[in-house]
């Protein structure tokens, strides 16, 4: 899932060599980003319409890819990531609740959900340029297994419930333009594949 602000940081200068650093930084960084979602799929990819495979080995190839997401999603800019993002199809994905802290979770399973809902904009680090409105619930409860294989569970509102269902969601091959209004979802087709105009 895609962060909502590109810069989060405001830096007062005093110095315009401190001026010239920060912008070498957010050269970094944005180059960093770009070099991040060259390497995860992109709609219409077929991968993000799959579904991901129950994951029954927690190996050091399982601990590769958690570590190869998470610097990925860092580098992104993102909040959340599946591995069916990366084209691997097995049901893992990493979230991050708060800015110090990143969870894998493998084998993901919302066992409750609050009835209350609430309708938020949605980014997706796979539909670059979209935001649509997504209705979720607004308290979930995930449990599944860590990269080690034991047991994990979180109860999560705000923010990170909103993330961990979008992520589920990408392990069952569904986007946020599959869970918005027809007027968004069409719009943001307009913008993953625009047609060519007809003279």
């Amino acid at each position: 899932m895609a962060h909502d602000h590109d810069h989060d940081h405001e830096h007062e200068h005093e110095h315009d060599d401190d001026e010239h650093a920060d912008d070498l930084h957010e050269a970094e960084l944005a180059a960093r980003r770009a070099h991040a979602l060259a390497q995860i799929r992109q709609y219409p990819d077929v991968a993000l319409k799959l579904a991901a495979k129950e994951v029954t080995e927690f190996d050091d190839d399982l601990r590769r890819l958690v570590e190869r997401m998470e610097r990925l999603m860092h580098d992104a800019q993102g909040v959340g990531l599946a591995a069916t993002q990366l084209g691997v199809l097995r049901r893992l994905f990493l979230f991050q609740p708060d800015p110090e802290t990143t969870h894998a979770v493998v084998n993901p399973r919302l066992v409750d959900q609050s009835k209350d809902s609430e309708t938020a904009e949605e980014g997706c680090l796979s539909l670059q340029g979209v935001r649509v409105p997504v209705e979720r619930a607004v308290t979930v409860t995930l449990e599944g297994k860590d990269p080690d294989g034991k047991d994990i569970r979180f109860e999560l509102g705000g923010m990170g419930a909103r993330v961990v269902q979008h992520e589920n969601d990408h392990l069952d091959g569904v986007l946020i333009i599959d869970r918005t209004d027809d007027e968004h979802r069409r719009e943001a087709l307009g913008i993953l594949r625009p047609q060519p105009v007809l003279r």
